[in-house]
């Protein structure tokens, strides 16, 4: 039976193959995709956001105190967007888009370039539509060590993959992801494996549709080493990578843990303690901050001269202490 390795592997050499061909026209699959969408987006889809607490697969990776604000409905950090930021996150958003029409063109026109049967094609909802976005979005609510929550979003797509061996169809996850500061990010020196909280997010995923034979994350890279480059080259400075992903129950059980904990502490109003070393992507820093008790502030005080006095790596150090300096100025101008 072909691992989830195996099968990246075979995704890798799929898109590769299929990208050494110029991009067919297909004004059909535009005009479906497109009406198709319209008509999704139409449709009125009641979502319960009061009964319970809910959590997106994105925020698994998120600090405890940050889920924990979020579900009382604290207010989320209003900062400034630099131009470049918003350009950044848009590409992204495209990557993706752009990903899914390249299946969807290879599902038609793959057999005739290459002489093959396509090896990947995205799976279908029962009204027909592709597997991903808007025609999947999801709230599944779950009870968990007494406490009852919702995981809510949608996925970038479920993928139907013929096992060579036994013949069987699997369904494989699909999740993609961009890089686009340097072309070195999807380099073998610089990535070993996918990031520890997208595979929390596919974790969530397969909660939602699974169970799953798998999880693909795909990180598409914007910037490329060279227009012209030799294969040794590209293979070198790969623009994208895909690993595979098992799903264990361990896994999902964690995240289940995770969620479950902070629905206690929401319905307890027992706050979870802040976490310093990722508060720089908490996007809540002003709620956490005005949120803390005077002990926790303290306990936050003596946490940072620890670590200023350790063996912590220098960047690291400086991390906490922006963090508490932020948190002080925020309690100070709030009056606390």
């Amino acid at each position: 039976m072909t691992n989830i390795n195996e099968i990246a592997q075979q995704f890798t050499n799929f898109l590769n193959t299929w990208h050494s061909f110029r991009e067919p026209y297909d004004t059909k699959l535009d005009i479906a995709l497109h009406e198709a969408y319209a008509k999704e987006m139409r449709k009125y889809k009641p979502i319960d956001f009061k009964s319970a607490p809910y959590f997106s697969p994105s925020s698994a990776g998120s600090s405890d105190r940050e889920l924990y604000v979020k579900a009382l409905k604290m207010p989320r950090d209003e900062d400034v967007v630099k131009p470049w930021q918003r350009r950044y996150t848009a590409r992204g958003t495209v990557v993706g888009d752009w990903l899914q029409r390249e299946l969807l063109l290879a599902e038609r026109h793959y057999e005739k370039f290459t002489g093959e049967k396509v090896p990947f094609k995205i799976a279908r909802t029962e009204e027909g539509a592709p597997f991903f976005e808007d025609f999947v979005k999801t709230q599944r609510f779950i009870e968990h060590n007494g406490q009852r929550f919702s995981l809510f979003g949608t996925s970038d797509g479920l993928l139907e993959y013929v096992d060579e061996e036994t013949g069987e169809i699997k369904r494989i996850g699909l999740e993609i992801k961009s890089k686009q500061t340097s072309y070195s990010e999807t380099g073998f020196q610089r990535m070993k494996g996918p990031k520890e909280d997208h595979v929390k997010q596919v974790t969530c995923y397969d909660l939602m549709y699974g169970p799953l034979d798998g999880y693909l994350i795909v990180y598409i890279n914007c910037s490329i080493k060279a227009w012209f480059m030799s294969d040794e080259e590209h293979e070198k400075a790969p623009d994208f990578r895909v690993f595979g992903v098992e799903i264990t129950d361990e896994m999902k059980t964690e995240i289940l843990d995770k969620f479950a904990y902070v629905t206690k502490c929401v319905a307890d109003r027992t706050s979870p303690a802040l976490d310093l070393e990722t508060f720089r992507f908490n996007n809540f820093k002003r709620s956490c901050a005005q949120s803390l008790s005077d002990e926790e502030f303290e306990i936050l005080k003596a946490q940072v001269k620890r670590a200023q006095r350790s063996g912590l790596p220098q960047w690291k150090k400086d991390g906490y202490y922006e963090a508490f300096e932020f948190i002080r100025e925020v309690r100070e101008n709030a009056g606390a």
